[in-house]
């Protein structure tokens, strides 16, 4: 098992919760949710393997990053990440008139939380030297 952890290992993290977000809903027409609404659509066997591969997908990061931070772990990096928004709204650099925009930074900021949440241990671990142990049943 390797117990190194570095930047390279969050930008995986983050990759993966990238492709995860984005896959599944993005302003375009190329994620899940764009497939499954587009006109003509018809359900069958592979949409129903992707949204299963989608669902695990979810059913795993989500599960990591709330046992890793805590529902105020994800309280506070949610109000992060909006006061991130309000403060570019606020300088000008992102205007509320383009939707789309805001769409994409916010999905851009719920991967970016996927990720610090599968990885919050191994952070956590090099700021303060605590070791996480999950609870093992006997």
């Amino acid at each position: 098992m390797a117990t190194s952890f570095g930047f390279d290992s969050f930008i995986m993290r983050w990759l993966f919760a990238a492709l995860l977000v984005f896959g599944t809903y993005n302003p375009t027409a190329y994620s899940y949710v764009g497939w499954l609404m587009a006109e003509g659509f018809s359900f069958g066997p592979i949409p129903a393997i992707c949204g299963v591969a989608l669902l695990i997908g979810w059913a795993i990061y989500l599960r990591a990053t709330f046992n890793s931070l805590g529902p105020f772990g994800l309280v506070l990096g949610a109000a992060l990440f909006a006061c991130l928004i309000w403060l570019l709204v606020d300088l000008g650099l992102l205007t509320t008139d383009s939707m789309t925009a805001v769409t994409w930074l916010a999905l851009l900021l719920v991967s970016l939380l996927l990720a610090t949440g599968m990885s919050w241990s191994h952070i956590r671990r090099r700021l303060t030297g605590q070791l996480d142990v999950d609870d093992v049943e006997d």
